[in-house]
């Protein structure tokens, strides 16, 4: 039988006692996931939790219970919402239909009618689940829903085999709507290592990812979704360049809702933006090196290569595969996979029956691209090659394809570690500005995770990877500590009221500022003052 989780919302935990004793729940098909005491706080447990129901009252402190479940609704669609209350008036009941919520009960609640309502949420919870799993239907709907002229052409968009001045024709003729004005692509890659026990084989699985981002991508971001080289490609339609921070942040929440809907391990690589549908292979290509970049920060989560790697342009595209390879592991900051790379280049070239004039060419161009590289990625040239002027005849005097290869080598593996470096300073730099904000802006009652990405120029998704990485907290725990601290310290050096206090720490509601603290420290503010001027 499937299994739902349930989260529920109530300021008195008296409510959540007796709901919980109500129901033999796990006969039933549901556990309880947690309970909040405000909408506020329920907003927090729900995107760590990802309950299937949330059952809430109407009338809390922070925020109210409609309020709470239209933001619900806003950012988890499939999400079913269970309002209970003791107010039997018409308007609630009308604001409850309008937020689509599945029903509407009154206070005090009764056992069976809560028990007859949770059997019928899981009968669509099941139908739901039903569909995205059912193989047959997997199977038609795959046979169906890809027209082939369609697919092609996107295909062959990615691919970089249409002339730019065929393009338009070949849009008319399929009756193609893409008018941009702006283009990414995304990668979403399933990964195939440690898969869980899922009953559908992985072509299958590749089609319910897929059908899943139709669902919850096409009519947001307008996007056309194609299978690729066992990928799935997304080609999102932005309406200006900034907007992609906030599409990041949508196919971070796609990742995790594949997982946990699809049981699928997802990686959302995001290229770069462009204005030309000839420039959507330049923009696959860096959401596929965006893929890579999950060995350093994990999957189940949206990578935008802009993020990554800034300085790495759209125009830059590296015409010989295994030098493009060879750069590209230099990056990723792994010895052996770096060695490989540059004895399969070595290899191929022993094979290779090239004339000396094709071969001077050759190595004049892997110069110039590594020397391109090192510029695009502020790496000093001269740390790596010294001072030597004469780079091109020095290389060409090595006697044998091996002898390149060591030599190519020993000065990539230099250039790793200024890379790796660098990435370090840069995550640390990253993190530092962000933590300085905290420091600098505490007070400001409107700060948020939305007004310090804004801030680093960053998409939500990103920051809170990184951020989580280096301290060890989330954002807002960390600003919520570093607020306590300031509190503390006003309390016991300053003879001022906690509605002040509460204010100068950036709390507008005093009352919600006493239940953090209570939260954080066992106690209120003023025992918590007494208590420790009463040790001195």
């Amino acid at each position: 039988m499937n299994q739902y989780t349930v989260l529920l919302v109530d300021d008195e935990e008296e409510v959540f006692q007796v709901i919980m004793k109500k129901l033999d729940w796990e006969s039933m098909g549901f556990s309880i996931a947690g309970y909040a005491r405000n909408g506020v706080e329920a907003l927090e447990m729900a995107e760590e939790l990802q309950p299937d129901v949330v059952m809430t009252d109407i009338k809390m402190p922070y925020m109210d219970g409609l309020t709470l479940c239209k933001k619900l609704k806003e950012l988890y669609q499939k999400v079913k919402v269970i309002i209970f209350s003791g107010f039997d008036e018409f308007e609630y009941a009308k604001e409850a239909i309008k937020i689509e919520a599945e029903e509407y009960i009154l206070k005090p609640i009764n056992s069976n009618e809560l028990r007859e309502v949770f059997e019928r949420i899981k009968v669509n919870l099941d139908k739901e689940l039903d569909e995205k799993r059912n193989i047959d239907k997997l199977r038609e709907y795959y046979m169906e829903s890809l027209p082939v002229l369609q697919e092609n052409f996107y295909t062959s968009l990615i691919e970089g085999r249409i002339p730019e001045s065929q393009i338009e024709k070949y849009v008319q003729n399929y009756q193609i709507n893409l008018t941009g004005p702006y283009y990414v692509v995304t990668v979403l890659h399933i990964s195939t290592t440690n898969p869980e026990n899922v009953p559908i084989d992985p072509f299958l699985l590749t089609v319910s990812v897929k059908k899943l981002a139709e669902e919850q991508l096409t009519e947001k971001w307008n996007c056309r979704t194609v299978t690729y080289l066992g990928d799935i490609l997304v080609i999102a339609q932005l309406s200006d360049v900034d907007s992609v921070t906030h599409f990041t942040d949508d196919m971070d929440r796609f990742c995790k809702m594949a997982k946990r809907v699809c049981k699928a391990t997802v990686t959302a690589g995001i290229g770069h933006v462009c204005n030309q549908l000839s420039q959507l292979s330049l923009s696959y290509h860096g959401a596929k090196n965006a893929t890579s970049y999950r060995v350093l920060y994990g999957n189940t989560r949206a990578i935008n290569i802009a993020e990554m790697d800034p300085q790495e342009s759209v125009d830059e595209h590296w015409e010989e595969a295994y030098i493009e390879k060879i750069l590209k592991k230099v990056k990723m900051g792994e010895q052996e996979p770096l060695e490989e790379a540059i004895a399969e280049f070595t290899g191929q070239m022993a094979k290779t029956r090239m004339s000396l004039q094709n071969y001077r060419i050759l190595v004049m161009e892997l110069i110039a691209e590594i020397f391109r590289f090192g510029s695009n990625n502020q790496i000093n040239m001269d740390e790596v090659f010294g001072n030597n002027s004469d780079l091109y005849n020095q290389a060409l005097q090595l006697e044998s394809t091996d002898a390149l290869g060591a030599w190519l080598k020993e000065n990539c593996m230099k250039m790793q570690r200024q890379v790796t470096n660098e990435r370090q300073d840069t995550t640390k730099s990253f993190v530092t500005r962000a933590v300085e904000y905290v420091k600098e802006h505490y007070a400001d009652q409107e700060l948020s995770i939305e007004t310090i990405c804004s801030y680093l120029n960053v998409s939500a998704a990103y920051f809170s990877t990184v951020f989580k990485k280096e301290t060890g907290k989330t954002f807002i725990n960390y600003l919520t500590d570093y607020r306590m601290e300031q509190a503390v310290d006003l309390l016991l050096t300053k003879d001022e009221k906690t509605y002040i206090i509460a204010e100068k720490v950036g709390y507008s509601d005093p009352n919600y500022f006493s239940y953090v603290f209570k939260k954080q420290f066992g106690m209120s503010p003023s025992k918590y003052k007494a208590g420790k001027l009463g040790e001195k």
